[in-house]
């Protein structure tokens, strides 16, 4: 078993803590992740879907799944999946995300547990789900395998783990790091560490030696014409999504 909090990074957390307030604001530091949520829900919704044979036009089709989303900030992901009807546990390092998660979850009307907590101490407290969510925290962990590891711990056999993440190339660096950063300005200078990028064969190594069997990957691509992103089957150059299972 990991050791609790071993895979923390104190200065990734100092950057998610100073833009805490902002999570919910569509036009603030977090305003990517708002473009590229319902891309991220699209994908996220599919995978569940097909993995546990649910229904996604019935009203709660995720009703009795436990879902954890870890590194959850203020709840873009967490809350779509209670609305679902899943049993959401959301969990993040940095605590001024989680009183910033609860006053959103309850103004609408959403029961969420939200935690201050980590991957490893929720594996050390011997707690299952169905599906881990583990999106874009791997590139900012001081450790992506034991991280994994831990998340691995953390699912029922034959469960889920869906995890996104950048690419490492010098086209990842231009977008996500000059582009976002330095030209669009939609992040903070030094959000993101390129050499902490993983590709995505890097992260299939990293996925199957912390005992789970990669099932899928796709590319999450924007397109600077519509302004929007989509999902691609060949395109992972830079931000991507893999999904991966628990063989029991």
């Amino acid at each position: 078993m990991p050791q609790v909090n071993q895979t923390v990074d104190d200065a990734e957390i100092a950057k998610f803590e100073a833009m805490a307030t902002e999570w919910w604001d569509p036009n603030g530091k977090f305003k990517p992740l708002h473009m590229l949520n319902p891309t991220r829900l699209d994908y996220i919704t599919r995978q569940i879907a097909a993995e546990f044979g649910r229904d996604l036009t019935t009203a709660l089709p995720f009703a009795g799944l436990r879902i954890l989303d870890i590194g959850c900030g203020g709840g873009l992901l967490s809350e779509p999946m209670a609305r679902l009807g899943a049993d959401v546990v959301g969990a993040d390092a940095a605590p001024r995300n989680i009183p910033v998660a609860q006053i959103h979850a309850q103004q609408s009307g959403l029961n969420i547990d939200y935690r201050h907590t980590t991957a490893e101490a929720l594996a050390d407290a011997g707690e299952q789900f169905d599906v881990v969510l583990n999106m874009e925290v791997v590139e900012h962990v001081a450790d992506p395998l034991a991280y994994l590891t831990a998340c691995q711990q953390l699912l029922k056999p034959d469960r889920l783990m869906i995890c996104s993440t950048i690419n490492r190339n010098p086209k990842s660096f231009l977008m996500a790091i000059v582009g976002a950063e330095y030209v669009m300005r939609w992040l903070p200078k030094g959000t993101h560490e390129w050499a902490k990028f993983i590709t995505p064969d890097e992260l299939y190594a990293l996925i199957r030696q912390a005992g789970l069997d990669p099932v899928d990957r796709k590319g999450f691509v924007f397109n600077k014409l519509t302004w929007g992103w989509s999902i691609s089957t060949r395109d992972l150059s830079v931000n991507y999504v893999t999904a991966s299972v628990k063989r029991g």
